[in-house]
């Protein structure tokens, strides 16, 4: 056995130690149902910006990112303003989330939406997206960390029996610790995470010969046509300018893009899917575990858009691009050259191999570090699937088997149920991503779409008292029903049955979540507009009355409003939106060469730092300045601890 498997086994059994740990102490902490499923509302701050970061975060920032980075270039990097969108929808929500859960006793979305809208439907319905999301999510993490070490242990472990031994201790302590030992584990593996990424981008980095001869790599790289995608219209290379606005394919999706998939919309949709991972049932859950907002901002702002964004533009790109001139380019290499060979050819669809390879290119080396990266590699995948195994298995407890089957339930029997449901939820994930690959990837495509559905059910109970249960029940279901059959899995199923869908996948480089968004919105703002009912209306003002009297912006800052708009709607369409396209040769053409770059980078790269600047700047304009994730002036007074053991109707305040 080589060194490197070695200290590989040695980091996992400690990493594997502090995990077990952390769930027997939270298991005997966890006295109560509330203990159990949200922390019994106590999570501080710090372990709150950590671990909401790690849950956000997930082992495809590590590992999926970079190899997409490498596989279709700068223009898919635009994706790395997911460090900002995703806390975006945390802005939106959480802090009124938190409220209303401390007010009123909430321990799940499905009760609060349940409670406000005073109807089952939209309570189950969140159940089904929560699964929907958790099962696929699970199962693409779990199987990738089979995947890593199978790389890493040059095939000694299978990929099958990988993913189900490293399940099991993370099974052992989330089933046995709850929520509070998902967020406690969570803050080391958010440190692992960055830690990882950084250290990764470094080596490739390093292996260049720096900054400058990178720089210069890219240079020679731009002026070729070589790569996947070839030049855009424009007659860029691809992997360095994002291809137009949009493209009217004829066959809307059947025909393959021209100079690549990630047009402006294409970038724009694609964030609003990603938006989904806030607005998911599991961060509804994560917004009540806490013991007031002062969390919120430090962790969007700060942890998220600048910690993450900064390791995301910069050491993720050193590992995506860097690695078309370490040799993980075949036809780069024959055309322009490389600048090391460290890296096997990884075309045809091999890019999610691209990190494990960096991590053996320094095995003979530092077989210690090969470790410690592993470890890196799978506490960020872990991060994410822990959270989600958790908050669902509440979901299934509380919103299903205490609602209908035994509303007396104990709070020894709501955490019995709770530690079945997470083990459901783990066994299905692996049964998924054993026995049915193909469906794992076509579920797995589903998964933050559905959560960007939840947006109108939060909006409403948020902000918006004039949709009705109807128009938001209906149009959840819709949404979903719009991102199945936008999906490569809604074509699947229509060929299974012998119907031949005319528009494909992301029809006119559009993501499912937007076309599922559309629908969504189309039944329900017209059938709120047709439900509206007196009386209902009047119970869903006591919770927006209750929020107006304690969240609302003072005096002197709603002559902002106008301006957070109008910085937001600018910074969505010029940074991730139809304007991006400007970044592609403002400054610098793409293959004018390395002395005409103004900045010695290419173009499209300086345009998404200065838009990432820009966004931090955005957020915390947002979070901070216009007080939508900063503590509320009036102490937030609670009317019960938990609606499960006082059932109320919320009081008019």
């Amino acid at each position: 056995m080589s060194a490197k498997v070695i200290w590989l086994f040695v980091f996992v059994a400690l990493y594997w130690s502090y995990c077990i740990f952390w769930g027997i102490k939270c298991a005997m902490m966890a006295k109560t149902a509330t203990d159990y499923f949200i922390s019994g509302r106590q999570i501080s701050m710090w372990v709150f910006v950590l671990a909401a970061t790690a849950t956000s975060f997930s082992g495809w920032t590590f590992m999926g990112h970079p190899g997409l980075v490498y596989r279709d270039g700068f223009q898919y990097a635009y994706a790395s303003f997911y460090a900002i969108t995703i806390p975006f929808t945390g802005v939106m929500f959480l802090k009124r989330q938190w409220m209303l859960g401390k007010r009123f006793g909430y321990v799940t979305p499905g009760e609060m939406l349940a409670d406000y809208f005073r109807g089952d439907a939209i309570r189950i319905l969140t159940v089904i997206v929560a699964l929907l999301f958790s099962v696929p999510y699970l199962g693409l993490q779990l199987r990738a960390s089979g995947f890593l070490f199978n790389v890493l242990t040059d095939g000694l472990i299978d990929i099958e029996i990988g993913m189900w031994v490293l399940s099991v201790v993370v099974l052992v302590y989330v089933a046995s610790g709850g929520l509070r030992a998902v967020a406690y584990v969570d803050t080391l593996q958010c440190i692992l995470l960055a830690m990882g990424i950084v250290i990764t981008g470094f080596i490739a980095l390093n292996a260049a010969g720096g900054f400058e001869a990178m720089n210069q790599g890219f240079a020679k790289l731009a002026a070729s046509e070589v790569g996947k995608w070839g030049t855009t219209p424009e007659g860029y290379n691809a992997y360095f300018a994002i291809p137009g606005v949009i493209q009217w394919t004829a066959g809307l999706g059947k025909e393959t893009p021209v100079g690549g998939l990630w047009t402006g919309v294409m970038v724009l949709t694609y964030m609003f899917a990603l938006m989904g991972i806030h607005s998911a049932p599991a961060f509804t859950m994560w917004s009540f575990a806490n013991n007031d907002p002062k969390p919120f901002a430090t962790q969007q702002v700060w942890a998220s858009s600048f910690g993450i964004g900064l390791i995301l533009f910069f050491f993720t790109a050193f590992q995506g691009m860097g690695a078309h001139l370490l040799g993980a380019n075949g036809a780069v290499t024959a055309e322009t050259g490389m600048l090391a060979s460290i890296l096997p050819d990884l075309t045809a669809n091999k890019q999610g191999g691209l990190v494990p390879h960096y991590f053996n290119t320094i095995g003979e080396s530092m077989p210690w570090l090969v470790g410690l990266l592993a470890v890196c590699a799978l506490a960020a995948m872990q991060s994410t699937g822990a959270a989600y195994m958790s908050t669902a298995g509440g979901m299934l407890t509380r919103d299903l088997y205490k609602r209908y089957l035994n509303p007396g339930a104990s709070h020894k029997t709501q955490k019995l149920f709770g530690r079945i449901g997470v083990a459901a939820i783990v066994l299905a994930a692996l049964a998924v991503a054993t026995f049915s690959k193909d469906a794992l990837v076509l579920l797995g495509g589903l998964a933050v779409a559905f959560g960007f559905q939840m947006w109108p059910s939060l909006a409403s109970v948020t902000w918006f008292p004039w949709m009705t249960r109807q128009g938001v029940t209906w149009g959840l279901a819709a949404g979903c029903i719009g991102v199945i059959f936008s999906e490569n899995f809604g074509t699947s199923i229509a060929g299974f049955v012998g119907i031949d869908l005319p528009w494909g996948r992301w029809p006119l480089t559009m993501h499912s979540a937007f076309w599922g968004m559309l629908l969504n919105l189309g039944v329900c703002l017209p059938l709120s507009a047709m439900t509206q009912d007196p009386a209902e209306t009047e119970h869903r003002m006591k919770y927006h009355n209750f929020l107006r009297e304690h969240a609302s912006l003072s005096p002197e800052k709603k002559g902002l409003v106008p301006v957070a708009w109008a910085i937001t709607l600018l910074w969505f369409f010029f940074g991730v939106g139809p304007g991006a396209v400007i970044g592609n040769d403002i400054f610098g053409a793409p293959n004018a060469g390395y002395d005409a770059w103004t900045f010695g980078m290419p173009s499209i790269w300086v345009w998404q730092i200065l838009f990432w600047a820009l966004g931090v700047g955005m957020m915390w304009f947002l979070a901070v300045k216009m007080e939508m994730s900063t503590p509320p002036d009036k102490t937030v007074e609670a009317l019960v601890e938990d609606i499960g053991d006082a059932a109320i109707d919320a009081p008019t305040t």
